[in-house]
């Protein structure tokens, strides 16, 4: 059983595991999008989640704290200047995870891990949803019905 067991380990010691994120979530932060394995990227969420959230408002002591776990000074920079902006009215759910296959060596499950308000491709998506059409037959056999019903009297006309 696996009762108060919240972290996934990653099969790593605690010290090789908090580098490993520390890592991930930098490069998260700084290209906005990154491929790793499903476990890993379901482990750095749960890492850099509380991390954007201290991010949204700019103090010394949230810049400490965001400090303590990333280790390098451009990435916090990054964050407070222009990650902060952009999630600044999201109440949450700052990081989206898409599942992209199996990797090809070991099977294992890969997803891409990136920031929700970075992709502009999945923004606009909605609106272009909100516009196709239905796919009802009704819609369509109306007008095929007074199409027939317009050419049979010209047939019989002709006749």
């Amino acid at each position: 059983m696996r009762h108060n067991k919240k972290i996934n380990h990653l099969g790593r010691k605690a010290a090789h595991r908090s580098a490993m994120l520390s890592n991930m979530a930098c490069s998260l932060i700084m290209h906005k999008r990154i491929s790793t394995t499903l476990a890993k990227a379901k482990a750095l969420r749960m890492y850099v989640e509380p991390l954007l959230t201290h991010a949204k408002e700019d103090s010394t002591a949230n810049r400490r704290l965001v400090f303590a776990k990333l280790k390098q000074k451009t990435v916090v920079t990054e964050l407070f200047q222009n990650v902060a902006e952009k999630i600044a009215n999201r109440p949450g759910g700052y990081t989206r995870i898409l599942r992209t296959g199996f990797r090809l060596g070991d099977a294992a499950e890969m997803a891409i891990i990136e920031l929700v308000d970075y992709n502009e491709n999945m923004l606009k998506t909605p609106k272009a949803a909100a516009k196709k059409t239905t796919r009802r037959a009704g819609k369509k056999v109306a007008p095929k019905a007074e199409e027939a019903a317009v050419e049979a009297p010209v047939a019989e006309s002709a006749e």
